[in-house]
């Protein structure tokens, strides 16, 4: 448990938040969520110690133990990948190097033997004979081969020690445990493994992620922070979203009795706990959203971008014609071969592969940046494109104002017109003369999608779109792809984005394509398919 009393945080002239009186409970897991620069991030930080608040004080259990998700990829070099795990239980492994250096002593005396004796009982208490087979266990439910339990860190890479430091948070079963974006370079089947074993937890969690459908499975509550107040809601992700837009709309209607209102809420609360009941994350903790009521339903004050695509025209029914293509890294991988396939005119297809370069370099090729290896593509004379790619840094290698920076993508110049683009995607007042050098990676990706709506194109090619972007701009860019009325092609690790936007799913691999029109979800725990991916990648 951990309890939040008064806190306040400031830096400089600038309050962060204040007056955040809080209680995480064991049993329960809360996702904390808000813009980018709301202090998601800083209250984590102020939880785990590793910073100071202005005001108030954070109290935890009597003897209960914390364990923080550290992004370090560099402090645990030197040691091996299982000690590294244990060490997570820093209680446990304190008695176990003592007992351990008390036993290599060569001038052993009586003292030392009940002092090992002491500690031994310790250890035992703790299961510490299990400990070891309890980290590879860990390591290997996140995909670390057996292998590697034994090299040192610093022979891993970056992927396999994120991996690591997961593994090492969650040894133990802390009592209470916080992990800032722990689905960062995690694949499907890894962060698929995670939801299940925090849906399951039965101690106290708190997460900061920008995957909705990860905090969807594994939140029984969102504390949510929000023009420098920090308030905490029953429900995960999907609940607060839906319930504080339906509010909301609802405060907007003048003309709607109160009990009318009462009724439309009491019946999204009874529709939407009967899905949650009936949703593959259902856990015995779900059982919460039977105690909703009325009154924690609160409006959000929250600003959302207004994404919106206009295709000039509508695709013909010729779209896209690919045959024979390949592309090789210059390591000498094989990315993709043998890719043959049509995009068909209702399109909107999900691009996978293990190997994530594919896609990147797949849609490089289809926008003319890079060259394939081998075969061609060809697209319809009613087609027009706007590309997101994952890396836009040579986009603002220049100290143009958003204005003007905007401008040189738009046939219409004036500052007007200009400024209603940027004013869709919230740069508002003087943001507008800010140098483009200086933008956050939000801010550069809004930029970016402002971009894409200047070109009216009747097809989307997007590189990973959720990247860098809060929950607020994620969400209005999945609503827009929802009711897009052109194609999309598309690789993400946004399983919401996934779920809902695409109709088609199809993997590159070294020997050619998986394509199918089927649900995601379906495709990623298909034993079948997981059969034909295990032939592909061989």
């Amino acid at each position: 448990m951990i309890t939040v009393s008064n806190l306040a945080i400031q830096f400089g002239k600038r309050v962060l938040f204040s007056d955040v009186n809080l209680k995480f409970t064991a049993g329960n897991c809360y996702g904390i969520i808000g813009a980018n620069g709301a202090g998601k991030s800083t209250l984590i930080r102020i939880l785990s110690g590793d910073l100071d608040p202005t005001k108030g004080t954070i109290q935890f259990g009597p003897g209960e133990r914390l364990s923080v998700l550290k992004q370090d990829h560099f402090e645990f070099d030197e040691m091996t990948v299982i000690d590294t795990v244990m060490m997570g239980h820093s209680v446990l492994w304190k008695v176990k190097d003592e007992k351990d250096s008390i036993y290599l002593k060569e001038d052993f005396t009586d003292a030392d033997g009940i002092r090992a004796s002491e500690l031994e009982e310790k250890f035992a208490e703790m299961n510490g004979w299990n400990a070891e087979s309890d980290a590879a266990s860990l390591l290997s439910g996140l995909g670390i081969k057996e292998e590697l339990h034994y090299q040192l860190m610093k022979d891993l890479s970056g992927m396999e020690k994120v991996r690591v430091l997961l593994a090492r948070a969650l040894f133990g079963k802390p009592d209470n445990l916080l992990l800032d974006e722990p689905t960062n370079d995690l694949d499907v089947d890894t962060v698929m493994w995670l939801e299940n074993y925090l849906a399951n937890y039965e101690n106290t969690v708190l997460v900061v992620s920008h995957d909705r459908h990860f905090l969807d499975a594994v939140s029984t509550h969102t504390v949510d922070i929000d023009f420098g107040k920090v308030q905490q809601f029953s429900g995960n992700y999907s609940f607060w979203y839906e319930s504080s837009q339906l509010a909301l709309r609802q405060q907007q209607n003048q003309n709607k009795k109160s009990d009318e209102k009462r009724k439309e809420l009491e019946e999204f609360i009874r529709r939407f706990s009967a899905n949650v009941a009936k949703s593959k994350q259902a856990t015995s903790r779900k059982k919460m959203l039977e105690k909703l009521n009325v009154e924690e339903i609160q409006p959000s004050t929250r600003k959302y971008p207004g994404i919106i695509f206009t295709p000039e025209r509508e695709p013909g029914n010729m779209v896209l014609e690919i045959a024979g293509l390949g592309k090789t890294a210059d390591d000498g991988t094989v990315l993709f071969k043998d890719v043959n396939f049509n995009v068909e005119k209702n399109d909107k297809i999900i691009f996978l592969s293990k190997d994530p370069r594919a896609m990147t370099a797949f849609f490089e090729i289809l926008n003319d940046h890079d060259k394939a290896h081998e075969g061609t593509y060809v697209w319809g004379v009613t087609i027009t494109h706007a590309y997101l790619p994952i890396d836009n840094t040579e986009f603002f290698n220049t100290d143009l104002n958003l204005v003007d920076w905007l401008g040189q993508f738009s046939t219409d110049t004036t500052e007007a017109f200009i400024r209603g683009y940027l004013g869709k995607m919230l740069f508002a007042g003087e943001e507008i003369y800010k140098k483009s050098s200086v933008l956050s990676g939000g801010e550069k990706m809004r930029c970016m999608i402002s971009r894409m709506m200047l070109k009216n194109a009747n097809v989307m090619v997007l590189d990973s779109p959720a990247n860098h972007l809060d929950l607020e701009s994620i969400q209005a860019f999945n609503n827009t792809l929802v009711n897009f009325k052109g194609n999309v092609l598309m690789a993400s690790h946004d399983r919401e984005f996934i779920q809902t936007v695409c109709n088609r799913i199809i993997e590159l691999t070294p020997k050619g394509i998986i394509d199918k029109q089927m649900d995601y979800d379906d495709y990623v725990t298909s034993d079948e398919i997981k059969a034909v991916r295990e032939r592909m990648y061989k």
